[in-house]
């Protein structure tokens, strides 16, 4: 597989806000951490612009915990960067419930020359998805590297 990184590319997806699921409706977001300034309301809502960003640096996961069982058809997943060249990977994976195994959706690695962006749409057919986890490792190097997401959309 050939992969690049474009910062010119926008995150329209193409499909219309009505169209996403209303996650603060139907769900509770979990994460390891927040930068006050960086939420992940900023992630979930793509007028605000700034995205979620970690208080702390190395590995960080993001948990939505359904409040019913859902059918997810799209995952829509932005990553940007605009400082540091680094190579972060990102694990993706689901559940019907809490005391259900995951199961693996996505493992992907990119490599970003800043300033970049990085976007994901899987195409996807999970139902009675109860939980959806992203396991975020912002560098595969060592060292102090922050996670971050820029949008979150499901469908």
């Amino acid at each position: 597989m050939s992969k690049q990184i474009d910062p010119t590319i926008s995150g329209y997806s193409g499909l219309n806000p009505e169209h996403w699921m209303n996650l603060e409706s139907v769900a509770k977001i979990e994460v390891t951490s927040e930068d006050r300034a960086h939420p992940v309301e900023d992630a979930l809502m793509p007028s605000n612009g700034k995205g979620w960003r970690a208080a702390e640096p190395g590995r960080q996961i993001w948990r939505v915990h359904f409040d019913e069982p859902q059918t997810l058809h799209h995952i829509h997943l932005v990553f940007a960067e605009e400082q540091t060249p680094r190579t972060q990977e990102v694990l993706l994976r689901w559940s019907k419930g809490k005391h259900q195994p995951f199961e693996q959706i996505a493992r992907q690695q990119y490599n970003f020359s800043p300033p970049s962006k990085e976007i994901e749409d899987y195409a996807v057919e999970l139902n009675g998805v109860k939980r959806l986890e992203m396991e975020i490792n912002p560098s595969i190097a060592e060292g102090d590297y922050y996670a971050s997401l820029a949008e979150l959309r499901l469908r």
